[in-house]
């Protein structure tokens, strides 16, 4: 039903579930969703994690802007552990793998494209934060390359209501030929059944 899918958690990170100016305070609500994806599929799970520079100067472009207005969020003031995955989600690795990025999208590089491509998946299956930022960039390069998409609606979350609901509304609507919005339980009793 699902084809070879990967289930993709986006920055679900100590640094933006703890007391930090980018704190995420939905991200306590949507994380037994997230956990439960990953717990019983841990070996098809990947986890990026959005990574500062050290200092906003070692930014590029407008990323060095972006990080003067958030130098306090740069490796030089920001603890290397906050970093993370959160403890809940950092126990299931290995096996998930876990791909660092620069950028809201994790497909910039390429190394995760070819990563998935070595493996002949098809299909993403995307939970983390935020839906409005980087979960939409990892939806919309996913939908670029390809893939399948899935977006678990449950299991996603943002720092601003309005946008989470907008970039769930567009996801769904604009997208529709590309992306499925599901709820985390329907997609996995479905792939139970699959078995």
């Amino acid at each position: 039903m699902f084809g070879n899918w990967r289930h993709i958690c986006v920055d679900m990170q100590r640094m933006f579930a703890e007391e930090t100016p980018w704190r995420v305070a939905w991200m306590e609500a949507v994380s037994p969703q997230v956990i439960e994806v990953a717990e019983r599929h841990a070996a098809r799970t990947t986890f990026s994690r959005f990574c500062p520079p050290a200092r906003p100067s070692d930014a590029p472009g407008m990323w060095r802007t972006y990080y003067e207005k958030w130098w306090m969020m740069t490796g030089e003031h920001l603890p290397p552990d906050m970093l993370a995955l959160v403890p809940e989600l950092a126990r299931y690795c290995p096996p998930a793998t876990i791909f660092d990025k620069r950028a809201y999208s994790p497909w910039i590089d390429g190394r995760l494209h070819a990563f998935l491509a070595m493996q002949a998946v098809d299909t993403l299956v995307v939970t983390g934060g935020e839906t409005d930022v980087c979960v939409l960039a990892t939806a919309l390069g996913g939908i670029d390359l390809g893939y399948r998409v899935i977006v678990l609606k449950d299991a996603v979350c943002s720092g601003a209501d309005e946008t989470h609901d907008a970039s769930l509304t567009l996801l769904g609507n604009r997208f529709s030929a590309q992306v499925e919005l599901m709820l985390t339980e329907d997609f996995l009793s479905s792939e139970q059944e699959r078995r």
